[in-house]
């Protein structure tokens, strides 16, 4: 066969790393496909609205946020509750765009909300276009963080203290 008759190879898809760092003992770049090998996948059928486009119906899947942040031991006391109330979640996308949640959100002891880490999307993989987080809980779109760059893990600081009025 010569080279001009062979048929055109499909490139492989592209793997969107993100980071996941912060206050945790073990610092990760991870990829869709990481997402999908290392924890059990679970499903979100969702339906938010949209200010653009109006309501959106979708079925994700992907691990729980919450295990793969455990997965790289964050710095809190796992058995004091107070200490993991501190903590909050930051997840920036490829666009910029990001958001913040609050540990008690996603810890099974507090709120339980199955945040999701989507590897897949309406049952199309998304190792291409990156991770997305997913906020079943949410009736608007605007957590819904898309082609994750970055997890950061972090307690909020004790120093800060609140303004006083005169």
């Amino acid at each position: 066969m010569s080279r001009l008759s062979a048929q055109p190879r499909t490139p492989p898809p592209l793997l969107t790393p993100f980071a996941l760092l912060g206050d945790v003992e073990r610092p990760a770049t991870l990829t869709v496909a990481d997402l999908r090998s290392r924890w059990e996948q679970h499903r979100a059928e969702v339906v938010f609205d949209c200010a653009t486009n109006g309501p959106q119906h979708h079925s994700f899947e992907g691990p729980l946020l919450r295990e793969v942040v455990l997965d790289a031991h964050p710095v809190f006391d796992a058995r004091r509750r107070k200490d993991r109330s501190r903590y909050l979640v930051a997840v920036t996308g490829g666009d910029g765009h990001h958001t913040v949640l609050s540990w008690a959100e996603v810890d099974a002891d507090f709120d339980n909300v199955p945040v999701l880490l989507a590897t897949r999307m309406d049952g199309r993989g998304l190792d291409g276009a990156g991770s997305q987080l997913v906020v079943p809980a949410d009736r608007c779109g605007a957590r819904y963080i898309s082609a994750i760059s970055h997890v950061w893990v972090g307690a909020w600081p004790v120093s800060v203290q609140p303004a006083r009025c005169a």
